[in-house]
């Protein structure tokens, strides 16, 4: 089995893990929830509305409050569904298995021992013109 192969092998089995499944149950649930749906075309009808306020010259600052205003409500209503605090904690630790894996076969393209290296969570330095793990 070659390398590309291998890959897909992991893929497969990624596919597999719990943390892969609940994110697509989680997904399909936030799909069929018709409440969330609703919530989130007004979020990105307020986002069109604040960006188009923002853009016009003169602005008008009192517009551009009410709507960013509006638009966190609908934010914070959102992250108050119950579906979506259940994909957010499943996007979370599929998040986290991804950057293991990633950090895992960084390690190994370092030199590591692929049976024994760590990854860390993170480099330890400062991140300015970092483009690497996101922290």
């Amino acid at each position: 089995m070659d390398i590309i192969e291998q890959t897909r092998a992991l893929g497969a089995a990624i596919q597999q893990d719990s943390r892969f499944v609940a994110l697509q149950i989680a997904r399909q649930s936030n799909e069929e929830d018709e409440g969330l749906q609703e919530l989130i075309k007004e979020l990105n009808l307020q986002r069109l509305n604040l960006n188009n306020e923002i853009s016009k010259e003169p602005r008008d600052e009192e517009k551009v409050k009410a709507i960013n205003t509006a638009f966190r409500a609908v934010y914070d209503e959102i992250m108050q569904n119950p579906n979506m605090q259940n994909y957010e904690a499943a996007k979370t630790d599929m998040d986290a298995l991804t950057a293991n894996i990633t950090g895992i076969l960084a390690l190994c393209v370092n030199g590591e021992d692929p049976e024994t290296c760590t990854p860390s969570g993170g480099c330890g330095s400062g991140c300015s013109g970092c483009a690497g793990c996101g922290d």
